[in-house]
């Protein structure tokens, strides 16, 4: 009697899991059940902690930003040449570059130049307004030395001075004033970062004919913006012969009186 007692448990343990193989389910509950507690107890915290971030600040203020700096910013001007400034090799001489400027956006822009070699590169102008659909041409100027130990430059290839043409889009009326960009740093586009490459002056190049090409356009602009606004108040009528009307009309009231004391005299 013993022995059958004692092989009694394993039997019940066979039919335990014989009935666990016919209803797996019942299994999966009993784990579930005694596992709610726990979860319940938990539960509670979990719920302070969705609390808890909801009350915290939200990190969307920051995607602008983020997305500001991985996306790439909408361009306002169209370059002309677009990656490179052009200038003849000339050592021991200042020569000059020419860039066209075009505002192709549907609101105005100020634009402004910087360069990393600001002791023998200057911008003329260093920077200005453009209303939608307005372009400008942007002379350069650059002093170019001597190469050391008297080796000679190789041309056509690139130089350590960059150029930076940045925008920044503005309210009509408003006047270019290098303070704008520093005023507002974060709406600043970088449009272009421009190598320089110097052109062998003496060899003809389609680089170089173009280039002469945009300083002949840029020297005109130059000299269009130099000549007067034209009058609004006085009349011109023909060459240098000016009609005031005020004045037209006093001599001609002084001439009426001198007649009528004529007449009343005699």
């Amino acid at each position: 009697m013993a022995i059958t007692d004692r092989q009694n448990p394993s039997a019940e343990t066979k039919k335990k899991k014989s009935l666990f193989r016919l209803f797996p389910f019942w299994q999966s509950r009993t784990t579930i059940s005694s596992s709610s507690p726990s979860s319940t107890q938990n539960q509670p915290g979990r719920n302070r902690n969705r609390n808890t971030d909801v009350s915290k600040p939200s990190s969307a203020l920051s995607i602008s930003s983020v997305a500001r700096s991985i996306l790439p910013a909408r361009r306002r001007l169209r370059l002309d040449p677009s990656s490179y400034l052009y200038f003849p090799y000339e050592p021991g001489k200042q020569v000059r570059s020419a860039i066209k400027l075009k505002n192709t956006s549907k609101s105005h822009t100020a634009f402004k130049f910087q360069t990393t070699a600001p002791k023998s590169c200057y911008m003329r102008p260093p920077g200005g307004v453009l209303a939608p659909g307005e372009s400008v041409f942007a002379t350069v100027f650059k002093f170019v030395e001597h190469p050391e130990n008297n080796e000679k430059q190789q041309l056509n290839q690139k130089s350590k001075a960059k150029f930076k043409i940045m925008s920044l889009k503005v309210k009509p009326g408003v006047e270019f004033v290098p303070e704008l960009f520093d005023e507002q740093k974060d709406q600043v586009t970088v449009e272009r970062v421009l190598r320089v490459i110097f052109l062998d002056a003496e060899r003809p190049s389609a680089a170089l004919e173009k280039l002469k090409r945009q300083l002949d356009e840029a020297e005109a602009a130059v000299e269009e913006r130099k000549k007067p606004l034209p009058e609004t108040g006085p009349r011109v009528v023909g060459e240098g012969l000016v009609i005031d009307e005020w004045k037209e009309r006093r001599e001609k009231y002084l001439a009426r009186q001198q007649v009528e004391a004529i007449d009343s005299s005699s």
